[in-house]
């Protein structure tokens, strides 16, 4: 795909746990080029290497394009320490505290930064996705885990040790679990693993569901998504596990809202698969929990930009970073 009269991209390149995923921009948002394997897990050093010849492929599909890269950014699943570039990123083996900067940089003809998944997306939804053009959002990305990526005023905000987002350790319940140590309170109630050990448990206690059907008579084989199947056939005990999920939801979006006072909240990651059985009862709940005038306006949307969030964004911060050169 060639971007008519475009010379000049920026490079996105969104690391997962288990997949590397990449593009060019053009400064309008224009997508090319496109690609996505998995990632190397067999070291720290194996994953940057991936990195680097992803970023040296994108190089020369520029050129194809008869155009240059003139920077990047790659997004990673978790800390990343602004000053140092270093990287913890647990999903990925051997990045705790890893040089990933360092490692891509010396290798480039450009400027590479290193963000945030949580950056990334609230980055990308601004530019091309659900809140284009806003200035104050929230990503909220709910899968195995919970995080969020913040703007305020259109920029991003990170934090003095580049944490801020980590919202999955909103204190929601007094009665302290010993899953909230691990991960935090809301983290532990509204994840998309906390709705299926949540199931689990109740199963477990005796209680009687189609779940346990749906997961082949296996327990231990329930997970967000029999929940929601089950909800959707109008299971009672499966619409109770939904109820308190969007519960929980409501109030860590409610607590957001009245912190930041965002424009919108996006809401993304594997969970909102679910968004039919979710969204309306955390737009009505909110509203119980969050100061009335900062929830009065308030849109709440769910990602237009989907996987690709993460890629966006990288896009958009790579070209940020040029404003002024």
């Amino acid at each position: 795909m060639a971007v008519s009269g475009a010379l000049s991209f920026t490079a996105g390149i969104d690391v997962g746990g288990t997949k590397v995923s990449s593009a060019l921009f053009g400064p309008d948002g224009t997508m090319l080029a496109r690609s996505k394997a998995p990632l190397d897990r067999e070291g720290a050093g194996r994953a940057a290497g991936q990195i680097a010849r992803v970023l040296r492929d994108l190089e020369e599909t520029a050129r194809d394009e008869g155009g240059r890269i003139l920077a990047a950014a790659v997004c990673v699943p978790g800390i990343v320490y602004q000053k140092s570039g270093l990287v913890w990123a647990p999903n990925v083996p051997g990045w705790v505290h890893y040089p990933l900067r360092d490692r891509l940089a010396g290798e480039r003809p450009f400027p590479v930064l290193i963000e945030s998944d949580r950056a990334a997306y609230v980055s990308g939804e601004s530019w091309c996705g659900a809140a284009r053009g806003a200035e104050d959002v929230v990503f909220l990305a709910v899968g195995t885990g919970i995080g969020a990526g913040i703007m305020a005023g259109g920029r991003v905000i990170r934090g003095a040790e580049d944490i801020a987002g980590a919202v999955g350790w909103f204190a929601l319940n007094p009665d302290f679990k010993a899953d909230y140590a691990e991960m935090g309170c809301f983290e532990a109630e509204a994840s998309g693993s906390a709705v299926g050990r949540r199931a689990r448990r109740l199963l477990e206690a005796g209680a009687v569901s189609e779940m346990t059907e749906l997961a082949g008579g296996r327990i231990e084989n329930v997970t967000a998504e029999t929940v929601a199947a089950a909800a959707r056939a109008k299971d009672f005990l499966a619409l109770r596990v939904i109820s308190e999920t969007a519960s929980y939801l409501a109030m860590g979006i409610a607590n957001i809202v009245s912190i930041l006072n965002p424009e919108m909240i996006v809401l993304g990651g594997g969970l909102f698969q679910a968004a039919d059985l979710l969204l309306e009862p955390i737009r009505r709940d909110l509203k119980k929990w969050a100061q009335p005038l900062a929830a009065k306006g308030l849109r709440v949307e769910l990602s237009r930009l989907g996987e690709d969030a993460g890629l966006y964004g990288c896009g958009k911060l790579a070209w940020d970073s040029l404003k002024g050169d």
